[in-house]
């Protein structure tokens, strides 16, 4: 990378080692076991394709696992030591330049120190080439060219580098540079003996270059040694360039030369480390290089330049050959004396003119076991990468090596176990009689063609016929890799094959070129490091040296990779290039072989060798000659290629052996030189082995050269030479005409097959011709090649047909027969017939058996014509079709026309089912088109079945199309209107099919119509719906998937309804009571009947009417649905009053009579317990029964006002009338009736009747004002205890009627009239909260006896002017009221526009209301709490009602009440609408309670 612009590459310099790329992978096999069976036919199967990356990678088939036979325990071995920078070819380049320089420098008694320029090491080799390609120092000093130098290095521009370049050039190299070019020279020079210049390669007796550790690994340790002192000290050192800036500034004195070279003299002690190179010892320490005082030692000494013995303090002394020079005499001249050896000019050039040694790998001092090996190089990668051996990426390993070759910093030596002998310590493979037992299951690895120890020697192999075992080729070698050992870019000796397997272990990374490429890689190689070309020649047969491959990739050579892992073969090719490294601890086993491809390159190879001066492993000759004595038994093909190599050997040595006799050569000796080693019979200047010829000298006994090189073996007299031969070449001829006629043998017989093969009509040979002509290859060992697989074929087939055709003549089942194929038993085909009668005609061997079946196929082509016919008739009825298919069974032949024929009945039937399914639509579903479908699509295509099947298709489209989209509209949300509905419907009609969807959409449209019939029907009719028809409606409604526009405004109704009940509910129910809404409101009508003889004459008058049956709940609730109006309905509740009246009356009547004092008290059953009374008890007052205290709830006060009930007739809360009132407003708004409203209308109008009664009574039984008299006693405790006489006197007429003691008081029967106790029954009955009926109970309660007889008498006396004055008051109250009406109504007309007189003229009239009131009610009570004083306009202008809501707004609607009190109210407080104040009267809820409304 270093020299690429030296070069002119294609790039500036050479991919980074960080940056490298790994190349494409190479092809990957993976033979099956029949391929994997004949190792040489698979590797000749594969060549077109491997050989055109040089390597690939073979996996055997998954079994195949031969077990490990080395012997691990004997295996012992010294491996080889490899300094990983020092493998790069273009990094060992530069390490040999540091290397000179550094001599250069030492042997003048410095030692050399690299420097740093911006922190990096300067590399020196670098920038002496980059100087020297832009013309040398002095150009680039003129042209001022350093920063452009400066920048092809790579230093970054605008730092002054090329200053800084400059100075270390002038310093280190410039001298360096004249020194080289010869200008430092004082004199001229006595001349050097050359004679040791030539490199002469060593005897190599193995095939890779090593050198012995004691000789010539000294320049590579000295190198190592010193490389990591220069890189410790640099590192010591300090980068900052403060240092720098010290080293440049030494003084510096110019020289004028006459050959105008400006020389610098540098003062080296104060730039160079003064180390000496050699040990130095104490006498030569004592040893002054200066001459000495003496006046003899004055003549001796004189400086060989000025020839002057003067300043003898400054004459030097050279360590070489004790020459004087001036230090100012020398060029460059020295300011000080060199503490180390020091040379001068002369010795300083014949050191460093000696040629280097070749480089080579130093063995290793340890002799390793495996195991011992295995642990150390597991060691070293753990350690070297920090993790276990197995986590580390083979990626990282690739990346990390060609980092590591490429840099010069970094110094790391491993070692490799290469090249080890597998004859000594045993093969990785089994092998028969040796040391491994090898087991019966592996057996099967002795023979096989893939076991390395086989390969080499197999038949196809041609180096069977070398006779010598050679290690590494015909005998495996074994390798031994850790973690970065490596093997160098080489190709296989003689370019042959090569395969290498890895038995176990860590991958092995491999880069191959192919073949073609060889002398392209061999080029760059070259290019980019000539100077180790010149030293040596052969570098490449070293296996010492690699190159990046992106560097070679570079420049257009082709590199593939792979990783070779354990139990993986990798195979190169002739002459293809490749190298590679480890992974880690590793064991792998490698053999050559060569095939008759290999021939011609075999001798191509040998020529190669004779040039670069390298010895062959073996004699190509002599393996040819070898092969030609045993041309008989040869391969035809091998045969051949031998042929033709003899031919071109035989003419080489005849031209030569003319060319010598030219020269002068006359004598002439056969020579047995395949009995010789190879080593005694290389030539002289080639080292080829010789075996046909060979030339020598008596001069030089045991010295010989090749015919090529007769001029280079001595200097006598060509007549003094002596002609060698092995066979003289009349032996030669007849060797080569019988390999000759060896081959043409062959070629008589491929000429015989291949007429026979294309032999034509009446020229076809019989089968026996076929036969003979196989025997004849048998005989004669003919090559297994293509001509003969298809003569074999042919001859097969023939055969095979010969017995077919016998068998179908004969009458036996058929056998079916195809080409290539086995055989099957069942029918022949008509098709595979016709073939097999064609093949007979076909085939190059004739049959006699062909005209016969040709026959019988003609009668069978005959019934297929007739059966076509009848199958192109479309309206072909059954019995033809039947007809034909009972003739089909007399052919012994698989007819296609019989499916055919059993189609189209199946069609038929298909077809008739399609024509009753659609006559019928109702009854064709989807489900039935489907399957009518499914079973046409398993038919054969027929335009019948075909246009059967568009109509049924189109018919299910259609279907399903509509069947989905009215799916959608009918879910469909919001739902769609009853027109998108309707115009769907109308298009669904036509479709002759049973559409469940579409019927539904049609069934909604229906039932929408008629709900909206219903619907308008209901909001135009006149009487009020019932809440049960409208719910029932809603949901109607809700259930159709149609739009329906009033289904909002009856939903909202039904909320409403709902709402209100739940209000009702919660104003009535108590919490956690087990009544409905509807038995609360409703008269009672399970009361448990009695004695028939209490009933009133009312109730035997109606029990004589015609009633309906009302006895439980859902009876009086179907009676209220069933009414049509709200009258018929209240008639209804009316007639259930009558029946709970009269069966209370008759209970209560049953149970006074059980607790009269007659009864034995143990006998009665009383209380929800229906036990004896026992303790204190508790009667009710409306059944006027009797419970135990401890079985119902006691009253929380024993002197509550109200009167107590048992529970069963304590059914609500009775809610006061005005939380009543707004309920049955509310539902009178809503305009739609329910059960519970008309029993809350009728609970409603019972109660003001029964407070317009409750005064009647009041006023015709002379009992005091009932508000009066609650007015007055403002307790009933109070009212007790003004009737002290009155308690006494009910005490003691209880306790003498009871039989029991009661904790309460109960209203006294005795005396009471029924009037009276009709009217407080009812007042209990009633589920509203009245002041009335508490104030008529405390009356009773009180005084009745007395009152109620007094005031009978009273009113019997009472004067008849009361009775007027009574009639009187009532008629000017119903004159007052009908003022008041007419007042309103003209108040509310002028409302709006007169509001302040309307207000004033409310004031007044209240005024004298209240006045009117005062008067008439000073005679009948003396209190005036609920008087009302003079009025302000604040409490005028205020709304009295509860909870007044406080309508804001420009108009707010008033309404008067028509009662009593003329009071105003807001209408949307009292829930009074403007309609309804014009129509109907308003009376609030005080005057509804005191005026008896």
């Amino acid at each position: 990378a270093l020299c690429a612009t030296v070069l002119h590459g294609p790039h500036q310099s050479g991919p980074r080692p960080d940056e490298f790329k790994p190349p494409q992978e190479c092809p990957v096999f993976e033979p099956s076991w029949e391929e994997f069976a004949d190792p040489f036919a698979y590797i000749n199967k594969i060549r077109p394709i491997a050989e055109k990356t040089g390597i690939c990678k073979v996996r055997p088939p998954p079994d195949w696992q031969p077990p490990f036979a080395c012997d691990v325990d004997r295996l012992h071995f010294t491996p080889r030591i490899q300094r990983l920078n020092e493998l790069e070819a273009q990094t060992r380049v530069k390490l040999n330049f540091l290397d000179q320089i550094a001599k250069f420098w030492e042997l003048q008694g410095c030692s050399l120190k690299i420097p740093h320029v911006e922190r990096k090491i300067l590399d020196l080799y670098q920038l002496n080439k980059n100087v020297a390609d832009e013309g040398g120092f002095d150009i680039v000093c003129r042209d001022r060219r350093w920063t452009a130098i400066a920048l092809k290095m790579g230093f970054a521009p605008g730092k002054a580098v090329g200053s800084h370049l400059r100075s270390h050039y002038e310093r280190l190299l410039y001298p360096y540079n004249l020194f080289q070019s010869g200008a430092n020279l004082l004199e001229p020079t006595l001349p050097v003996d050359t004679s040791d210049k030539e490199c002469k390669p060593p005897d190599l007796t193995e095939r890779q270059h090593f050198v012995e550790p004691t000789k010539s690994c000294c320049n590579s340790a000295h190198r190592a040694k010193r490389m990591r002192a220069e890189v410790d000290a640099l590192v010591a050192q300090s980068h900052t360039h403060l240092s720098e800036e010290l080293l440049l500034k030494p003084v510096i004195q110019i020289v004028q030369l006459p050959c105008n070279h400006l020389l610098y003299s540098i003062p080296f002690k104060s730039l160079m480390k003064q180390e000496p190179i050699e040990p130095v010892s104490e006498a030569d320490k004592n040893k002054s290089r200066y001459k000495k005082k003496t006046s003899i030692d004055v003549d001796l000494y004189m400086c060989l330049v000025c020839g002057s013995g003067s300043d003898e303090d400054r004459l030097l002394l050279c360590d070489g050959c004790d020459a004087s020079y001036h230090t100012f005499c020398l060029i460059p001249p020295l300011h000080d004396i060199p503490k180390g050896d020091w040379r001068c000019p002369k010795c300083l050039a014949q050191e460093c003119s000696k040629p280097q040694e070749a480089f080579g790998f130093e063995q290793a001092y340890r002799d390793y076991s495996l195991r011992a090996f295995g642990e150390m190089a597991d060691s070293f990668k753990s350690d070297y990468f920090n993790m276990p051996v197995h986590m580390v990426p083979t990626e990282l390993v690739e990346k990390e090596f060609w980092r590591l070759v490429s840099t010069i910093e970094e110094d790391v030596t491993v070692e490799y176990g290469a090249d080890i002998a597998s004859k000594e310590f045993g093969s990785g493979f089994p092998i028969k009689n040796g040391r491994f037992k090898v087991s019966e299951k592996d057996e099967k690895y002795l023979k096989c063609g893939w076991n390395l120890n086989n390969m080499a020697m197999m038949d196809p192999s041609v180096l069977t016929h070398v006779t010598a075992d050679i290690c590494g080729m015909t005998l495996p070698w074994l390798y031994v890799g850790m973690c970065f050992s490596s093997f160098c870019w080489h190709i296989e000796d003689h370019w042959s094959y090569s395969i290498n397997y890895l038995h176990w272990g860590e991958p092995k990374t491999w880069y191959g070129a192919p073949g073609f490429a060889a002398e392209q890689l061999e080029a760059v190689m070259k290019k980019l490091a000539p100077e180790l070309f010149q030293i040596q020649p052969d570098l490449l047969h070293q296996l010492v040296t690699i190159m990046n491959p992106n560097t070679l990739m570079s420049y257009g050579v082709p590199i593939y990779r792979t990783n070779q892992c354990a139990g993986e073969f990798v195979i190169t090719f002739p002459r293809a290039y490749h190298s590679g490294f480890n992974q880690g601890f590793n064991f792998a086993e490698a053999v050559n072989f060569c095939t008759v491809d290999w021939m011609a390159l075999g001798r191509q190879c040998v020529d190669h060798y004779r040039l670069l001066h390298r010895y062959c492993v073996f004699s190509h000759d002599e393996m040819i000659c070898q092969m030609a004595s045993k041309a008989n038994s040869l391969d035809v093909v091998l045969a051949s290629a031998v042929q033709k190599d003899m031919k071109d050997m035989v003419r080489e040595e005849q031209d030569l052996r003319d060319k010598v006799r030219k020269m002068g050569v006359l004598r002439c000796e056969q020579a047995e030189y395949d009995l010789l080693q190879d080593d005694e019979r290389q030539c002289a200047k080639c080292r080829t082995t010789c075996f046909l010829s060979a030339i020598t000298c008596p001069c030089s006994p045991g010295q010989l050269v090749c015919l090529h090189h007769i001029q280079d073996l001595c200097s006598c007299p060509l007549t003094n030479y002596t002609l060698n031969y092995r066979f003289t070449l009349d032996d030669l001829y007849p060797m080569m005409n019988v390999v000759k006629q060896r081959a043409e043998t062959y070629d008589e017989w491929a000429s015989r097959v291949t007429e026979t093969l294309e032999a034509k009509l009446d020229k076809k040979k019989s089968l026996s011709v076929f036969r003979s002509l196989i025997n004849e290859s048998e005989s004669k060992m003919f090559p297994d090649n293509d001509l003969l697989r298809q003569l074999r074929l042919v001859t097969q087939d023939a055969e095979k047909c010969f017995s077919v055709a016998q068998q179908l003549l004969n009458g036996k089942r058929q056998t079916r027969y195809r080409c290539g194929g086995g055989k099957t038993q069942s029918q022949l085909t008509v098709q595979e017939l016709r073939s097999f009668v064609r093949q007979l005609y076909n085939i190059p061997c004739s049959l006699p058996q062909a005209p016969k079946l040709k026959d019988l196929l003609n009668c069978i082509e005959d019934f297929q014509q007739h059966s076509e016919k009848v199958l192109m008739d479309e309206a072909t009825s059954t019995a033809v079709i039947q007809s034909l298919l009972d003739v089909s069974f007399d052919f012994d032949v698989e007819l296609p026309e019989l499916p055919i024929l059993r189609e189209r009945l199946e069609q038929a039937r298909w077809l008739e089912g399609v024509q009753q399914t659609s006559a019928q639509p109702a009854t064709l579903t989807l489900e039935t088109m489907r399957r009518l479908i499914d079973q046409g699509v398993g038919l054969t295509p027929h335009p019948s079945v075909e246009k059967g099947m568009a109509h049924l298709q189109e018919l299910l489209t259609v279907s399903e199309h509509w069947e989905e989209k009215t799916s959608i509209l009918l879910k469909a949300r919001p739902p769609p209107s009853i027109e998108v509905l309707s115009e769907a419907a109308e298009k669904v009609v036509g479709i002759p099919a049973y559409l469940p969807n579409c019927l539904m959409l049609k069934d909604s449209i229906s039932r929408a119509r008629e709900w909206l019939q219903e619907a308008e029907a209901f909001q135009d009719g006149e009487s009020i719906p019932l809440f049960d028809k409208l719910s029932d409606m809603v949901l109607r409604g809700q259930a159709i998937p149609v739009q329906l526009d009033p289904l909002k405004h009856l939903e909202f109704l039904v909320t409403e309804l709902q709402a209100w009940k739940e209000s009702a509910a919660k104003t009535f129910l108590m919490k956690n009571s087990h009544f409905t809404l509807l038995e609360v409101l409703c008269p009672r009508f399970e009361v448990r009947a009695g004695s028939p003889k209490r009933k009133s004459k009312k109730a035997k008058d109606c029990s004589k009417k015609k009633m309906v049956k009302l006895d439980c709940l859902s009876d009086v609730e179907k009676a209220l649905l069933e009414t049509k109006d709200t009258t018929s309905a209240l008639a209804t509740l009316g007639e259930v009053r009558l029946r709970e009246m009269w069966a209370l009356s008759s209970l209560r009547a049953a149970n006074e009579s059980k607790l009269l004092p007659t009864a034995d008290c143990m006998d009665l059953k009383v209380c929800v317990c229906q036990n004896p009374p026992m303790g204190a008890m508790l009667q009710c007052e409306l059944c006027r029964d009797a419970f135990h205290s401890v079985c119902v709830r006691a009253p929380s006060d024993s002197r509550s006002t109200q009167a107590w009930l048992c529970p069963d007739c304590r059914r609500s809360e009775k809610p006061s009338l005005d939380k009543v009132l707004p309920l049955l407003a509310s539902l009178q708004r809503i305009q739609v009736r329910l059960p519970e409203g008309d029993a809350l209308h009728y609970l409603v109008e019972r109660t003001v009747s029964w407070q317009q009664r409750a005064r009647q009574v009041s006023a015709s039984c002379g009992l005091p004002d009932l508000e009066e008299s609650f007015r007055t006693s403002p307790s009933p405790v109070g009212k007790v205890s003004h009737t002290p006489s009155l308690k006494c006197k009910w005490n003691r007429t209880s306790h003498d009627q009871m039989v029991f003691y009661t904790e309460q008081r109960c209203i006294p029967l005795q005396g009471l009239s029924v009037e009276l106790e009709e009217l407080m029954v009812e007042g209990l009955l009633l589920q509203v909260s009245l002041p009335e009926i508490t104030q008529l109970y405390h009356v009773l309660l009180n005084g009745l006896g007395t009152h109620h007889t007094h005031g009978r008498t009273s009113q019997q006396e009472d004067d008849p002017s009361d009775c007027d004055k009574r009639k009187q008051c009532n008629s000017q109250g119903r004159k007052k009221k009908a003022k008041r009406r007419l007042e309103r109504e003209a108040l509310e007309t002028e409302r709006r526009d007169k509001a302040k007189k309307l207000q004033n003229k409310r004031q007044k009239m209240n005024k004298e209301k209240n006045l009117e009131r005062r008067a008439a009610s000073t005679s009948s009570s003396p209190r005036s709490d609920f008087s009302h004083s003079d009025d302000s306009e604040e409490e005028m202008a205020m709304c009295p009602a509860e909870g007044c809501q406080q309508p804001e707004g420009d108009e707010v609607d008033w309404v008067q009440c028509d009662g009593s009190c003329n009071q105003w109210f807001h209408q949307v407080c009292v829930g009074v609408t403007a309609e309804l104040a014009e129509k109907e009267d308003y009376v609030c809820v005080g005057c509804t309670i005191s005026d008896g409304r």
